[in-house]
């Protein structure tokens, strides 16, 4: 999976380029985020704009970098498409990530009520 990165100030801003965050993409995504990570003291926010599925595999490799992460908080999600945002709130994911409706929110320090 083709993933777009850029740092702005303290924030490491993470893109999936791929409209689907499933089974075939997971392993590849999770191995990249990782070693996008390694060493990175920020906020990292995966910027889901692009992304219009995602199943049970892209769930669970978002939560694996959420852990590989150690610290609570430190994986922000931005930018959820329609059905992403729901497959968050069916699995009550939306509790335990901070969410924002644009990355430009994210980046001024402006977050939306993801319950």
């Amino acid at each position: 999976m083709e993933l777009h990165v850029e740092t702005r100030g303290e924030v490491l801003v993470v893109r999936p380029e791929g409209e689907r965050l499933d089974a075939v993409a997971a392993i590849p995504f999770k191995d990249q985020m990782r070693g996008l990570t390694a060493g990175h003291r920020g906020p990292v926010v995966l910027d889901l704009s692009r992304v219009v599925f995602l199943d049970s595999s892209g769930l669970g490799a978002i939560v694996a970098v959420l852990k590989s992460l150690g610290m609570p908080g430190r994986l922000e999600l931005a930018e959820l498409q329609p059905n992403v945002d729901k497959v968050m709130r069916l699995t009550r994911m939306d509790t335990v990530f901070r969410i924002s409706s644009s990355l430009a929110d994210r980046l001024s320090g402006g977050w939306r009520d993801a319950g």
